[in-house]
């Protein structure tokens, strides 16, 4: 049974998962067109991290930066290449909205590449549209920008 739980950037499960999808991205788009960040770098406050747990493996990740202007951008969506095919990136993309919701955001904003077909069709299956790049970035043939605004559920 898989679980999507609340991680750290300093987890070494999370750790080896991120430096599997930067050994990914790396070896498609030159250093330029790739946006690495450093999670931890960030306060704990403006990050969501979630990970998603098969047994007692980490096989999934991804998170969320928040901005105080409502906004935020997903960010280290990883699937590890053997869990993929079960829908687990819709359910760990639906948690994030939740808990980005719930802190206040009203739009959810992502940069990918324009290699990665299968994760533009994962956003897009999840209501993602394309958009013009937004800050900080700079237009980029290699990426792909887009955008999918929250609704805030009532309490």
């Amino acid at each position: 049974m898989y679980r999507i739980v609340d991680a750290t950037a300093a987890q070494p499960e999370v750790v080896a998962l991120i430096a599997a999808l930067d050994c990914y991205q790396t070896a498609l788009y030159p250093a330029e067109s790739n946006h690495l960040v450093d999670l931890a770098s960030f306060p704990a406050e403006r990050v969501i991290l979630h990970k998603i747990v098969y047994q007692q493996d980490a096989v999934g990740c991804g998170a969320v930066l928040l901005n105080q202007d409502g906004n935020a951008e997903m960010k280290r969506v990883f699937i590890d290449p053997t869990h993929r095919g079960k829908k687990l990136g819709e359910l760990l993309i639906a948690t994030l909205e939740q808990a980005a919701s719930e802190k206040g955001c009203h739009t959810l904003r992502l940069e990918t590449g324009i290699k990665q077909h299968a994760a533009v069709k994962l956003y897009q299956r999840c209501g993602y549209q394309i958009c013009d790049a937004f800050a900080p970035y700079e237009p980029d043939p290699l990426s792909v920008f887009m955008a999918k605004p929250l609704h805030r559920k009532s309490a």
